[in-house]
């Protein structure tokens, strides 16, 4: 992979608790985004259908696989996750590994 490579992943949160997560979302935990960015994730945005709660992520990253993998070590992560694990849909996951990665096929630059 080159530092170019975007990833774009789905998540789906719980439509009855969009605002609450829009309104956790406007203070993201500082050591939480130093984390992001010690892990290279760049570039990072989320888009949210609020009739739904469907969640588009993209995230620009060298290596994908090695970003999730340097979040997976870091406490507060674990911490973040637990917090917002309320606002989604319940799985068997923590919204951080029921990411649904989507495959890139079209891009104009």
């Amino acid at each position: 992979m080159n530092d170019d490579d975007r990833v774009c992943f789905l998540m789906h949160l719980r439509p009855d608790l969009v605002d609450e997560y829009l309104e956790a979302h406007r203070a993201v935990w500082p050591e939480m985004l130093d984390a992001l960015r010690r892990h290279g994730w760049r570039d990072y945005s989320l888009f949210v259908r609020e009739r739904d709660g469907l969640i588009v992520g993209v995230v620009t990253c060298a290596d994908f696989e090695a970003a999730l993998a340097g979040m997976e070590a870091e406490p507060v992560n674990a911490r973040w996750q637990a917090f917002m694990s309320r606002y989604f849909i319940a799985d068997e996951h923590r919204p951080d590994q029921g990411m649904e990665r989507l495959s890139a096929y079209f891009h104009l630059a």
